[in-house]
């Protein structure tokens, strides 16, 4: 039986690690949604870089604004650049015909990519583009490969060229694989992958507003538990003690 449960819990690490990442190992985002200053600046990222092709639908600007400590008037000064009304959804004003001509699919909408795909999927995600010429943005993913969307933030990341190994493969021939990538600036690099942990903060908070206040009322839930079986316990010693 143990034997059973340990190749079960191998089996679910195994799966945890390379979850749709094609075999990629994924690195930890180590998401903490308690950082107020993290997730307002991975807003910002959201809004700048994310916001013109992809929508949040399912978040309204107000709502983001309460949630991470913003007035109105911050976040319609800082954040918001599509809308005009602070209580809309984070939506886009590119056509879904034009998305689909300029990256052969429609950009998808991100309100719950988190969720959907994972912390460390998007985070490893983001920090595994590389150089690629026959890809038609000039770039390719090692987590995502041959994906259709741009690595916007090429600028805050600088260039990143994959390091090639050989290896034998299962028709017995040689074949080129990637063993890594490599930036052109690693201080660069270092720098970008702050900006990436903010920004899967905040796509990590929009997959679930109410985390944080679902925690609390959990441990208040808990707390509140706690105090009525010491009640309980003492007022049955209380009523035992006559009967005894």
């Amino acid at each position: 039986m143990k034997k059973i449960l340990s190749l079960f819990a191998g089996l679910v690490l195994s799966a945890n690690s390379f979850a749709a990442g094609g075999g990629v190992p994924l690195q930890s985002a180590n998401v903490d949604l308690s950082d107020t200053a993290s997730l307002q600046r991975g807003a910002s990222l959201f809004v700048n870089y994310c916001l013109s092709c992809h929508s949040a639908k399912f978040m309204r600007y107000n709502r983001m604004g309460k949630d991470l400590g913003l007035t109105d008037e911050q976040v319609k000064e800082n954040l918001m650049f599509a809308s005009e009304k602070v209580g809309e959804t984070m939506d886009i004003a590119m056509r879904p015909e034009d998305a689909e001509n300029w990256f052969g699919v429609l950009p998808p909408d991100l309100s719950v990519i988190d969720r959907a795909r994972g912390s460390d999927w998007v985070y490893t995600y983001l920090l595994s583009f590389y150089e690629d010429e026959s890809r038609p943005w000039g770039v390719n993913n090692l987590v995502f490969k041959d994906v259709g969307m741009p690595h916007v933030f090429w600028e805050r990341q600088g260039a990143q060229k994959a390091v090639y190994k050989t290896e034998m493969g299962h028709d017995g021939k040689e074949h080129q694989v990637i063993a890594s990538l490599e930036p052109a600036d690693p201080a660069k690099h270092e720098a970008y992958k702050n900006d990436v942990q903010d920004l899967v903060n905040f796509l990590a908070y929009m997959g679930e507003p109410a985390k944080l206040q679902r925690y609390d009322l959990g441990k208040k839930v808990l707390l509140f538990l706690l105090l009525m079986f010491v009640v309980a316990y003492l007022l049955k010693k209380e009523y035992w003690r006559d009967v005894k």
